[in-house]
């Protein structure tokens, strides 16, 4: 088995992390109750079956009317079936269900020989629910409308904000998978960027803390600063200043960016700098490997507190060696045993040579382990370094693990 071999400095950082970033997060984070997300085929299906409950009511109706021998006291209750409708159907769904209603009303009235007065008194309860019906459907179809017309620039609003990644950058094949935990949200605190640069291929995989709008917008602006700055800067701990410095400016006294970044100026060798996130994972012959930072440093935005600077650390990348990186909503998402989710095991069971069916079949295990509903983002990010990339250093033997360097800014 190949072993693992890591070289840093002498010089000791000035501030020691005793606990990661993450746990802290953890404990400022708040849960949230777990929603479930029901796919197209599966809404599809309840829409056909709601929208024939209120025939099935009527329907019930007549057959106790006619067979209970009770007269006109079941009658009343066929107003539900236009009141159903106005939940399920359009307008002009909702009248003819009314319309059905108050002619079968009057038909088992007749044939029940019920009082004139009685009679009049059903049917016009049985007309006013159903105009009542018809005109909260109209509105809920106006507003449905509003609610797509907004749905539509929110879309259009996270293309520009998280776009997608291609199958192929650079050196790398790559994967990206996102969730957001706000119900019928596509966009969270959660953020990810990959580009290519005249410096190489350089990514962000990083964590707001908190939720919700707030986090949306500081999500943009990091973004918005790291695709800007990794076109500019040389060298990769400049982007991170940049980010910072954008940070300390915009920032509330309580947020915070954990966030790691990556650059692949040269073949063989990973650049990172790790401020505050978990840990990548890095996939080799010999197992899978967290690239812990030798050095931590604070989150994005915390560095006046601390007064700590983070470094660069260097990985050495083989052909066919993978570079996971993700946010804590993976690996802090619990069971109903309230375990958490073994990423570094699951990683190891559901590798492939395709990074998009390695995510794809670790965000179905999650479902699983959560029971289907996640109450976080979560973020995945694959690289691959496929075989026919460039060739590996020729010193460097090839049983050899990756070695990771440190060096100080």
């Amino acid at each position: 088995m190949r072993q693992a071999r890591i070289h840093h400095h002498d010089h000791q950082p000035r501030w020691q992390l005793t606990k990661s970033f993450s746990a802290l997060r953890a404990l400022i984070r708040q849960a949230v109750p777990p929603r479930g997300e029901a796919s197209p085929g599966t809404k599809g299906a309840r829409r056909h079956c709601a929208s024939g409950v209120p025939l099935l009511i009527i329907a019930t109706v007549a057959v106790l009317c006619l067979s209970g021998g009770t007269g006109m006291s079941w009658l009343p209750l066929l107003a539900v079936g236009p009141a159903l409708a106005a939940a399920t159907s359009g307008p002009w769904g909702v009248l003819r269900i009314g319309v059905l209603a108050v002619a079968l009303g009057a038909a088992l009235g007749v044939h029940g020989g019920a009082p004139g007065d009685e009679q009049a008194i059903v049917l016009a309860t049985l007309s006013a629910v159903t105009l009542a019906g018809s005109l909260a459907s109209a509105l809920r179809r106006r507003r449905e409308q509003v609610l797509a017309a907004v749905r539509s620039v929110a879309e259009a609003a996270q293309h520009a904000f998280l776009k997608p990644v291609p199958a192929t950058v650079g050196h790398f094949q790559t994967a990206v998978h996102y969730s957001a935990a706000a119900a019928e949200a596509r966009i969270g605190g959660d953020l990810y960027a990959l580009v290519p640069t005249p410096f190489g291929v350089r990514l962000i995989v990083g964590d707001v803390r908190g939720k919700g709008l707030p986090a949306v917008g500081i999500a943009a602006l990091v973004l918005g600063v790291f695709r800007e700055a990794a076109y500019d800067e040389p060298d990769l701990l400049d982007v991170v200043h940049r980010i910072e410095r954008s940070l300390a400016r915009n920032l509330g006294p309580d947020d915070f960016v954990t966030a790691v970044l990556a650059g692949y100026p040269e073949a063989d060798r990973m650049e990172l700098v790790n401020c505050g996130h978990a840990a990548p994972l890095l996939v080799h012959d010999a197992g899978v490997l967290p690239v812990e930072p030798v050095h931590p440093a604070p989150p994005l935005g915390l560095r006046a507190l601390s007064g700590e600077t983070p470094s660069l650390q260097e990985i050495a990348l083989s052909d066919g060696d993978q570079l996971l990186f993700y946010t804590d909503g993976v690996t802090e998402a619990r069971d109903h045993k309230r375990e958490f989710y073994p990423l570094v095991e699951r990683l190891s069971l559901h590798l492939s040579e395709e990074p998009s069916r390695t995510l794809a079949a670790l965000h179905e295990d999650l479902l699983t382990h959560v029971g289907g509903e996640l109450h976080d983002d979560a973020a995945m990010l694959l690289l691959r370094r496929p075989a026919d990339a460039a060739s590996t250093a020729p010193n460097e033997p090839a049983d050899r693990m990756p070695s990771l360097r440190v060096a100080a800014e």
